[in-house]
C-alpha cells in the first residue's frame, strides 16, 4: 500500500508543470517548499498557512440572511423615523441610488418597539426576543457599507471579494489555505432554506480559479445529503472502491500525460465521495439528537428549515468542517405584497430565525466550541430610510440600500458584548467606524491566523486576494 501511495505521489508531482506548481502552492517559495503535492486533507492546501497572528478561530460558521433584513427594524433603532413617520424624507437619504423608491419618498418609522438590553444596553426589536439573550456574547456592528446595490452583485462580493462571478468564495478560499480537519468530510458545505437559493447562485459558493475540490458542498436536509453519495443500485462499497480506483488510476495516467491540476482536483474529489458515503449520513442524521436540543433549536427531522441547518452547522463544525456557510431566503422586504410585506414577512422571518441562531450560540457556548468557532450573522446590505411604496400600494417596505447595514459576530476570538460603529440619527449614512465588505474579509481571516495581504493565489498570471486591493483589520471588533 506504501509503494502504491509513492508511486501515485510520484505520478502527480510529474504531471505537475513548474508554473502550475508555484501558482497553487501558495504565497511564497518558502511556503512553496513546505507545500506537499498531494497532501492528505485537501488537494492544494497549504500546510503552513502564512500568518501574522496566533488563530483565534478555527472555523466559521456564516448565517446569511439572504435579501436582506431591515435594519431599522432590529437592530439600528432610530427614534427619528417615528418622530418623522410619514414626512416627505430628506434629500440626503437619496445619496445613494434606489430603484423603485419615487422621488418625494415618505420616510417609514418602525412598527415595532426596542429594547436596550445587554450590559452594553443595546437596542434590539421585539421581533428578536430570543437574540437579547445573547447580546452579551456578540458583537454588533452597525456601520457595514458596500457598494453593490443589488441582491447578486452585493452577495458575490461579501462572498468572493468581487461583484463579478469568477472568483473563490470564502470557504473556498479557507479550504485552500487550511484545509478540513477531518478527511472524510469536505472543508466547505452549504445548506439553504427558505425555499430558493440566493440570487447570485451557486457562484457565491463556487471555487472560481481555484481548484474544484474547494467549491462549497451543497448538502440537502431531507432525503439523500447529497446526491450521488450512494451506491447505485447492485453496487456494494468494495466494488464501489474499486471502481473508484480503476478510475483514478486512469485519471493519474491522464495527469502524468498532460500535466494538468484539474485532474488532480478530480481524484482527490473521487476519494473523498467513497469516504463521505459514510461519514456524511451520520454527521447529517439530526434524529441521533437529544430531543432536549431538537426542541432548543426548533428542528424537526426529515424536514427542510433553518432550524434543522442551524443544528446541522453546530454538528458539522463539531466534525471538523472549516467553513459551514448557511442561506435562508426571504429577507427581501419590499412591502409590494403579502409575502414581502413589512407587517406580516418581517415578523414570520424573525420568528423561524431568531429561536435556532440563538440556540446555536447557546449549543456552541456550552460545548466549548464557541471560543474557537467564528459565527456571523449578515445580509448582503441594507435597507432605505424611505418606505419603498412601489405602484402606490398599500403595503409597506424598504427599498435595497448600500449605504449603511448591520451585521453581528460571536466566538472565534470576537470581542463580545461590544456594538461597533453607528450611523446617523436617520440610519441613512455610517456616522462613525465605517466598516467595508473588504474590511470584513481581512478581519476574519486575521482571526483564522492569515495576513489578508499575504494570502494569495495566482491565476492567469497575477497574484489575486480575497480583499482585492483594499481591507484593514478591524481591532475593536477583537478581544
Amino acid at each position: 500500500m506504501t509503494q502504491q501511495f509513492h508511486s501515485l505521489q510520484q505520478a502527480a508531482i510529474d504531471a505537475m508543470t513548474r508554473r502550475h506548481f508555484l501558482g497553487r502552492s501558495g504565497c511564497s517559495l518558502g511556503a512553496a517548499a513546505l507545500t506537499g503535492l498531494l497532501p492528505s486533507k485537501s488537494l492544494g492546501s497549504l500546510s503552513t498557512p502564512l500568518s501574522h497572528a496566533a488563530a483565534t478561530a478555527k472555523r466559521v460558521i456564516y448565517l446569511h440572511m439572504a435579501g436582506s433584513p431591515p435594519q431599522h427594524d432590529l437592530l439600528d433603532y432610530k427614534p427619528l423615523l417615528n418622530t418623522r413617520h410619514g414626512e416627505i424624507a430628506p434629500t440626503d437619504c437619496y445619496a445613494d441610488r434606489n430603484a423603485f423608491v419615487k422621488p418625494n419618498a415618505k420616510v417609514l418609522g418602525s412598527p415595532f418597539t426596542f429594547e436596550q438590553v445587554g450590559g452594553n444596553g443595546a437596542w434590539v426589536s421585539e421581533l428578536l426576543p430570543q437574540f437579547k439573550t445573547i447580546v452579551d456574547d456578540v458583537c454588533i456592528v452597525r456601520s457595514m457599507h458596500t457598494d453593490q446595490f443589488n441582491h447578486a452583485p452585493a452577495q458575490l462580493m461579501l462572498h468572493t471579494g468581487h461583484m463579478l462571478q469568477g472568483r473563490p468564495s470564502m470557504g473556498s478560499w479557507l479550504s485552500w489555505g487550511l484545509g478540513s480537519e477531518n478527511s472524510d468530510l469536505p472543508s466547505f458545505l452549504v445548506l439553504v432554506s427558505g425555499g430558493k437559493k440566493p440570487s447570485a447562485g451557486t457562484a457565491t459558493w463556487g471555487s472560481g480559479f481555484m481548484p474544484t475540490v474547494h467549491g462549497g458542498v451543497q448538502c440537502r436536509t431531507s432525503g439523500a445529503p447529497v446526491l450521488g453519495v450512494r451506491d447505485p443500485e447492485g453496487m456494494d462499497r468494495a466494488l464501489r472502491g474499486q471502481t473508484i480506483e480503476a478510475i483514478n488510476k486512469l485519471n493519474h495516467v491522464q495527469a502524468a500525460q498532460y500535466g494538468d491540476p484539474e485532474t488532480l482536483s478530480r481524484i482527490e474529489q473521487y476519494e473523498l465521495a467513497f469516504r463521505m458515503q459514510t461519514s456524511v449520513p451520520e454527521v447529517m442524521d439530526i434524529s441521533t439528537e437529544d430531543p432536549k436540543t431538537l426542541e432548543a433549536y426548533g428542528a424537526n427531522p426529515g424536514t427542510s428549515s433553518l432550524a434543522n441547518n442551524c443544528l446541522l452547522a453546530r454538528r458539522l463544525s463539531e466534525s471538523g468542517v472549516r467553513f459551514v456557510q448557511l442561506f435562508d431566503w426571504g429577507w427581501d422586504v419590499h412591502g409590494t405584497n403579502p409575502s414581502d410585506d413589512l407587517m406580516n414577512q418581517l415578523p414570520a422571518k424573525c420568528k423561524q430565525m431568531d429561536q435556532p441562531v440563538t440556540a446555536l450560540i447557546n449549543d456552541l457556548k456550552q460545548r466549548g466550541l464557541l471560543e474557537e468557532t467564528l459565527v456571523i450573522w449578515s445580509g448582503e446590505f441594507g435597507r432605505t430610510v424611505m418606505n419603498e411604496n412601489r405602484n402606490g400600494g398599500t403595503y409597506i417596505g424598504r427599498d435595497h440600500y448600500p449605504g449603511c447595514f448591520t451585521l453581528w459576530m460571536a466566538g472565534g476570538g470576537v470581542k463580545p458584548g461590544t456594538v461597533i460603529g453607528s450611523t446617523d440619527d436617520w440610519g441613512a449614512h455610517v456616522h462613525e467606524h465605517p466598516v467595508s465588505i473588504h474590511d470584513l474579509q481581512a478581519t476574519v481571516l486575521h482571526m483564522l491566523g492569515l495576513d489578508h495581504t499575504q494570502f494569495r493565489y495566482r491565476s492567469q498570471g497575477r497574484d489575486f486576494r480575497l480583499t482585492d486591493v483594499g481591507g484593514t483589520v478591524q481591532h475593536a471588533m477583537l478581544s
